[in-house]
């Protein structure tokens, strides 16, 4: 079985996140990506086991304006940052997928620029498209040229000249000897040369022939793209609208629809894995597309749930808002810091963690066949899988119980968000707006994931966050935290630095500071941590114990 049919995407926008500037004015590199070490802890708890990352390389301003193929953006680091990226998060069991921008170039291009400098003699005047020198662009240039969407910041390349594709497969070739990469998202591919396609695919799957390519792809037939020939998966725009809109218009009709007419019996897509999301970098968050944020954890059951590879958008474990704004996407990028995130504990991210270990646990979700069972307007029962192996997946968005059928037979059948048995007798009783993942438990599931709607709804957990992190982690010896713990809690009551600056400096929320100060909150020896750091107290306290995570 290839590894991306058990994939978890979690997918992060480097630009973004790691709070670069927005615009490329050159200079030394400065290594922000390094603090994607830091989100490890927190990707392993998620279960998490593949990353795709949006652009990486030299850019001029958000990345899809690329610069050159082959050199980490400077705003990021330096290549060997981001071999030791990679180096570390394949050690701990996370495959990497890059953002492969092919359709067109940035105005910094070496071949623009050449063309810029040189005009009709430029020995790179074939490698973009519809290059005319009758005329004249916004940018005063003698010459206009075919871009993305008409949009002259970005310049489309003459795939079909060999010169380009030779470029390009050179630089995809050596993603995967230098980086190991594991996959790539090819950015815009419906306007993409198909025959290039079909090159990258003939190369890249020599090389690494577990390497994953999947095309964005938002109207159309995605099979014209995602094909034994051409890509292995596609973006799947489709159910995406279906995902959030069925649960804001109260018609589960809609994403029921969508997912038989994909992967039902006579689906039409039933021999690809497509990737499925419920945000991203171009759309607004879920937390704002949602009417109702008690729908959050129902979303994600139906995500994690549905046929195709679920991913999750940086941050939106945490429930973030944004919402898409006509002039810029930056707001949908924003620069966060785990540290921080996991001080302000989220409900919505402790569900995904157990979510996570069921989504590991149970080959059924990576490979069971789909069939409806019930659908109503605000109720929905599918299966994924038959007989004893199969898993139900109930849903019941609205504000009064509802009664569901559910054609289990036999002992052993456990509601698994919340650890208790199901009676088979043919029906479930859903509390108002609930979900519920019904199956026979299996024995050597995580130890996360029993009562897992109980822990979302009340016990908030943290996430850990820890210095280091591999994959033997777990059998380090834990720090004790309770001495830790009064140890910081006596250092800051004899403190006069205001609790506002200090929260600043530390990275933990003012709120669980002044928690501590009254004797009250559960950190976790990660965020200890960070208040010793910040009073500049020596504590080499790696790992977070399992039992004040």
């Amino acid at each position: 079985m290839s590894w991306i049919q058990s994939a978890l995407f979690y997918h992060i926008y480097p630009l973004g996140l790691c709070n670069a500037p927005t615009e490329n004015h050159g200079g030394e590199p400065v290594s922000r990506i390094r603090c994607i070490h830091d989100w490890i802890p927190h990707l392993k708890r998620m279960h998490i086991n593949a990353i795709y990352f949006s652009p990486l390389w030299e850019s001029g301003t958000h990345g899809y304006d690329t610069v050159d193929y082959t050199t980490l953006d400077r705003r990021l680091g330096t290549n060997e940052d981001l071999e030791v990226l990679c180096k570390a998060l394949h050690e701990n069991g996370i495959r990497i997928v890059l953002d492969g921008v092919f359709n067109h170039v940035g105005r910094g291009f070496f071949a623009f620029q050449d063309l810029l400098r040189n005009k009709e003699q430029s020995q790179y005047r074939d490698w973009f498209c519809n290059l005319n020198f009758g005329g004249s662009n916004r940018f005063g240039d003698p010459f206009w040229y075919e871009s993305w969407h008409g949009c002259e910041e970005l310049v489309k390349l003459n795939l079909r000249n060999d010169a380009v594709a030779s470029y390009l497969e050179r630089a995809i070739l050596e993603w995967i000897d230098r980086y190991d990469i594991d996959g790539i998202r090819f950015d815009a591919a419906d306007c993409v040369d198909r025959d290039f396609f079909r090159r990258i695919r003939r190369a890249v799957k020599s090389r690494k022939p577990d390497c994953w390519l999947m095309g964005e792809l938002i109207h159309g037939d995605y099979a014209q793209w995602a094909n034994p020939e051409m890509l292995d998966s596609s973006t799947n725009y489709e159910c995406w609208k279906g995902i959030w809109s069925s649960h804001n218009d109260k018609n589960y009709f809609e994403i029921n629809y969508g997912i038989n007419r994909q992967s039902g019996q006579h689906g039409i897509y039933k021999n690809l894995l497509l990737y499925n999301f419920a945000d991203n970098h171009d759309v607004s968050r879920l937390a704002s597309q949602l009417k109702d944020e008690r729908h959050l954890p129902l979303v994600y059951a139906l995500l994690y749930a549905m046929p195709g590879i679920p991913s999750v958008y940086y941050g939106s474990e945490f429930a973030l808002k944004a919402e898409k704004c006509k002039d810029s996407d930056w707001n949908l990028r924003p620069a966060l810091d785990i540290h921080a995130l996991c001080g302000e504990r989220s409900s919505l991210c402790a569900f995904l963690y157990g979510l996570g270990a069921l989504y590991a646990a149970y080959p059924v979700l990576h490979e069971g066949a789909f069939a409806t069972v019930e659908v109503r307007n605000q109720q929905l029962v599918f299966r994924r899988g038959e007989g004893d192996s199969a898993l139900y997946c109930v849903l019941n968005l609205a504000d009064t119980q509802a009664t569901l059928p559910l054609p289990i037979s036999g002992d052993g059948w456990v509601n698994l968000f919340t650890d208790t048995a199901v009676e088979a007798n043919g029906q479930i009783v859903m509390a108002p707006c609930s979900a519920a993942w019904i199956a026979k438990k299996i024995e050597n599931a995580q130890e996360d994931t029993p009562a897992l709607m109980a822990a979302e709804r009340s016990e908030k957990k943290d996430c850990p966050v820890a210095e280091s992190v591999s994959v033997s982690a777990s059998t380090s010896e834990p720090a004790p935290l309770d001495p830790v713990r009064e140890a910081i809690v006596q250092m800051l009551s004899a403190d006069t630095l205001p609790v506002e600056q200090l929260a600043q400096q530390s990275g933990v929320s003012a709120a669980m500071i002044r928690q501590l100060l009254h004797g009250d909150g559960e950190p976790t020896i990660g965020m200890l941590q960070q208040l010793a750091d910040a009073k500049g107290l020596q504590m080499k306290l790696l790992f977070c114990p399992k039992e004040s995570c």
